[in-house]
């Protein structure tokens, strides 16, 4: 190994070493908050297209009042036609609801939530990661209006 070659090597790993302490310095403590937003993954989201929301048109279910809306009384199953890829299904309701999905990819476990109205006003929002033919379970204690939405 050549002399150049040895200093530009002790250079990488100073780099590395600086690099993981401003990393590990930078850090914050605590768990964390899931329904925050990172501004770094905002920007490279948009940057990089995001992932798109599944098409309402092509989620079937028996509590359809018309493409993009339901209305779920009890359980209501949504059969959602292959995407092609890695889609978000985007659920939103003025009323609390609880959904059930299998995780995507080869997860082989099913993820349930409660989704409640957030405190704004805004109503109750999910997304569900969806990457195959599938169906998600939509449930309502006393009946609630349910849209899938684009965003």
């Amino acid at each position: 190994m050549s002399g150049r070659q040895k200093v530009l090597l002790g250079a990488l790993g100073v780099l590395l070493v600086v690099l993981f302490v401003v990393a590990v310095g930078a850090g914050r403590g605590g768990r964390g908050d899931p329904s925050a937003r990172s501004g770094l993954v905002d920007l490279l989201g948009r940057v990089g297209g995001g992932t798109s929301a599944v098409d309402p048109v092509t989620v079937d279910a028996d509590c359809a009042e018309a493409p993009g809306r339901l209305v779920v009384t009890g359980d209501c199953e949504l059969r959602v036609a292959d995407p092609g890829g890695l889609r978000t299904l985007i659920l939103r309701s003025p009323e609390a609801f609880t959904v059930e999905a299998p995780a995507p990819g080869d997860a082989d476990f099913t993820v349930e939530d409660d989704v409640t109205p957030a405190d704004d006003g805004t109503g109750a929002v999910t997304r569900i990661a969806v990457d195959r033919a599938t169906t998600v379970r939509v449930s309502c204690s006393g009946g609630c209006p349910v849209t899938i939405a684009r965003d």
